[in-house]
């Protein structure tokens, strides 16, 4: 027999509520470990304090409840849907919208959305949110807030190599990439890169591999081997910390791979600061 799970989108949008404050004011447990990894093996003194500064900036954004950083970003919101799973008392994007606006205006989180990109007037709620919606088996739901800032998210870029672009060629257009992002995406960074699928697909995948934990390696060894290549070069750039120089412009590199046509072969960089955030739950 048949059955269907049902799930009333009012449970959404408070939970979505809740966890763009969550997401604003505490980071994930493995960036906060790397960080703290950093200010250890750190190799330049101004970059070490700086790196100790950051620390103590969480630690008290922590104990006095106010976000991490002041740009708490375009809230970004990723749905696992199952398809056994039936959504009742409304739109699915209107109880995340809802959601998102109720967070950051009670949570006294700053608004930086605005309703038009010409005309760029403030919504004053933070909405609309970027939602990726995929539908997977089973009756689950599970749904991860990823507020992003554009410090870091203007430093985006793709490339439409050709099929015979090496691995090397499209390590250096990675490590290009955060060499001109520079001081920008408030650095040590958090690089995601996706390669493979089409234009807007490897976009996706680089943003989703940000929110991959930094202490999860790629599954397939060639990929996690460039993972780690790409982060020794990374901070072997100088960028340092907050663009000051030293050996800690990077804490980790994540790469999601999709199949893509015979004629192309697309590679996408989005970089996350140094609060590189995201809160998941499930239903």
């Amino acid at each position: 027999m048949f059955s269907v799970r049902e799930v009333d989108v009012k449970r959404i949008t408070q939970l979505v509520k809740e966890h763009c404050i969550r997401a604003n004011k505490i980071l994930p447990c493995d960036v906060e470990c790397r960080m703290r990894q950093a200010c250890k093996t750190e190799t330049s003194p101004l970059g070490q304090e700086i790196l100790k500064d950051l620390v103590t900036n969480f630690e008290e954004a922590k104990k006095i409840d106010v976000p991490i950083c002041q740009d708490t970003g375009m809230a970004v919101i990723f749905v696992e849907l199952g398809q056994e799973v039936h959504l009742v008392g409304g739109s699915l994007n209107d109880a995340i919208h809802e959601g998102v606006a109720q967070g950051y205006v009670e949570g006294l989180l700053r608004c930086s959305v605005v309703s038009d990109p010409i005309r760029r007037v403030n919504t004053n709620n933070n909405t609309p949110a970027i939602i990726h919606l995929k539908l997977v088996e089973g009756d689950g739901l599970k749904i991860t807030v990823a507020p992003k800032g554009f410090g870091s998210e203007n430093m985006s870029r793709i490339k439409m190599f050709t099929p015979a672009a090496t691995k090397e060629m499209i390590m250096d257009f990675v490590i290009d990439t955060i060499q001109q992002a520079g001081a920008n995406p408030c650095p040590p960074m958090v690089v995601g890169v996706g390669i493979g699928g089409d234009f807007e697909e490897c976009a996706l995948l680089a943003k989703t591999a940000l929110c991959r934990s930094s202490d999860l390696r790629n599954p397939d060894p060639l990929y996690a081997e460039m993972e780690e290549e790409l982060l020794r070069r990374a901070n072997q750039t100088d960028v340092g910390p907050q663009g000051f120089g030293g050996s800690t412009t990077a804490l980790c590199v994540n790469i999601e791979t999709y199949g893509t046509h015979i004629a192309g072969l697309p590679v996408a960089v989005n970089i996350g600061c140094h609060v590189t955030r995201h809160s998941s739950f499930t239903l």
